[in-house]
């Protein structure tokens, strides 16, 4: 319900009154005076903190995953996939994973995981293997985003380590949240493909992807088609899980085409 109430803060009060301020705490005084938090309490610190963050992960709600840009694989589709769907398209497959197969892993942690495992593209972007960055520099510059948007939620650091077991694939939560974000990406494009939106791969003289000498050594071993690429590129990453290689494997072979 509250977030049926801010959703509607942002995309009818604001509109028709005009206001186009960006500022947060302006933009929380407002909401505040509109009685937005006449559920919550008077703690204003806390109550900022929540408007704040759900502010910031609006945000991902209109902002493109970069793999699908003009500068990487230039999808051909009137709406390209944001990173909020990216998210919750991870989170469904989360679930489905864990309830059909037997995974060692608390499922809690993982979707909470999975829900704010993108928070850092808020603040530095949605930066893909082939942007000029090394792992390790992504790395650093992801987790400093981190610590910036949650520093000031209470009990912050729980959700911190868990993005660190995400991120070092440290944990059979980590490495299970770390198959659902690259099976997505994987998922979504073979749809793409089978929609007929990815390029031929004698049209990609702009993706930046083909500058990568791995993509390269994929194309001249005979991948066919752009989702090919994807997969040749990413089937190792599941080397160790019998049922992830599996869907990988089932995704590659049958038609996903939505109509």
């Amino acid at each position: 319900m509250f977030e049926g109430s801010l959703s509607s803060f942002f995309n009818d009060y604001l509109v028709r009154e005009n206001i186009q301020t960006k500022d947060i705490l302006e933009l929380y005084n407002i909401a505040k005076r509109q009685g937005e938090f006449d559920f919550f309490g008077n703690d204003d610190y806390k109550n900022y903190e929540i408007f704040k963050f759900y502010y910031l992960n609006r945000t991902l709600m209109e902002t493109i995953r970069s793999g699908w840009d003009s500068k990487h694989w230039n999808i051909s589709y009137k709406r390209i996939e944001r990173i909020s769907e990216h998210v919750v398209g991870s989170i469904a497959l989360a679930i489905g994973m864990c309830y059909q197969f037997d995974f060692d892993i608390n499922l809690d942690k993982v979707i909470e995981t999975l829900c704010i495992h993108e928070i850092g593209e808020i603040d530095i972007g949605d930066l893909t293997p082939f942007d000029g960055s090394t792992s390790e520099e992504k790395a650093t510059i992801e987790h400093e985003a981190w610590k910036r948007i949650l520093c000031n939620l209470t009990n912050y650091e729980d959700m911190f380590t868990r993005l660190l077991e995400f991120d070092n694939k440290a944990t059979n939560d980590g490495i299970f949240v770390h198959y659902c974000d690259k099976l997505e990406a994987d998922i979504q494009s073979k749809i793409y493909q089978d929609m007929g939106c990815h390029h031929p791969l004698t049209d990609q003289k702009n993706n930046i992807v083909f500058k990568s000498s791995k993509i390269q050594k994929i194309l001249e071993n005979g991948a066919k088609d752009a989702f090919d690429v994807w997969y040749q590129y990413d089937k190792s990453i599941y080397k160790d899980s019998e049922v992830f290689t599996k869907v990988l494997k089932y995704v590659k072979d049958n038609n996903l085409k939505r109509y």
